[in-house]
This record gives C-alpha cells, structure tokens and sequence, in this order.
C-alpha cells in the first residue's frame, strides 16, 4: 500500500516521502499513530500544492538572505577598546560584541552564533569577519577596532 509519511519514520523515509508499506504495517500502525495517510490522488494533489508552496517560501528566505549579505558586506562595524602597546587590546573583542555593535550602529539583528571568528579579535586594527546569513549565503563584513 502507498502511503504519505506525515513524521519521520525510522526505517521507512522522511516527512513527506511517499513510500510502499505493507498492508497490515499502514493499516495498524501508521495511520491510526498519525504516521502517515493514504496516498490517494486528492492527498498526492496535496502533498504537491505543499511542496510547491515550501519551495517558493525557501526562495523568498534565499533572496532575503542574499540582499542581507550585500548589505553586511558594504557595512563596516567600529568598536572601540583599550589597547596596551603594540596595539593588543585588553581583553578581546568576540562575536557577542560584533553582534552588539551591528545592532547599535546599523539597526541589524544577526545571532551572534552566526558570526564565524576562529579566535577573538585581540588586537587593533580592522579586518573582515565572516557572516553566515543562512546555510549557502555568507558575508564578509570588515570591522574595525579602534583605541577608545
């Protein structure tokens, strides 16, 4: 018997895979669990019109997240910090601060998880920070770190 899989289904496919099962499997365990549904021409009608609308929905996130990378890549984030000789700070300046200050400066809200920085920034200068923006979209967005 063909069904929808409606959850997850160990051993059997993913959330909205269509996939054979066994009578006795579709009738007794998946579909009174709530695991899936038959796979009639007016529930594959469904599924399709579902599918569709998703696919336009991460369309509209991708184009989102692509204009939001142009934008960090043309911003420059200045933080300030107190510096020894040598220009190395006291302390560091994390991806919680870029974050911080990106929000302040520019009125753009990015989770500071987002923010890809192998170790904190422990010196003056400026430099360019990976953003990630959404799975296949990063940015390099340039801060700059000044004696303050």
């Amino acid at each position: 018997m063909k069904v929808i899989l409606l959850k997850d289904v160990k051993g059997l496919g993913k959330k909205g895979a269509v996939v054979n099962a066994s009578d006795g499997h579709a009738r007794n365990f998946l579909i009174p669990r709530g695991l899936a549904k038959e796979a009639t021409a007016g529930n594959m009608k469904v599924l399709e019109k579902q599918k569709a609308a998703e696919d336009r929905k991460k369309q509209e996130e991708l184009a989102k997240a692509k204009a939001l990378a142009d934008k960090l890549s043309n911003i420059t984030v200045k933080l300030k910090g107190k510096a020894g000789e040598g220009g190395k700070l006291f302390g560091s300046v994390t991806s919680k601060d870029i974050a911080e200050g990106l929000m302040k400066q520019h009125k753009i809200k990015i989770d500071k998880r987002k923010i890809q920085l192998d170790n904190p920034i422990k010196t003056l200068g400026a430099m360019f920070v990976e953003v990630k923006v959404y799975p296949e979209v990063t940015a390099k967005m340039k801060v700059e770190v000044l004696e303050g």
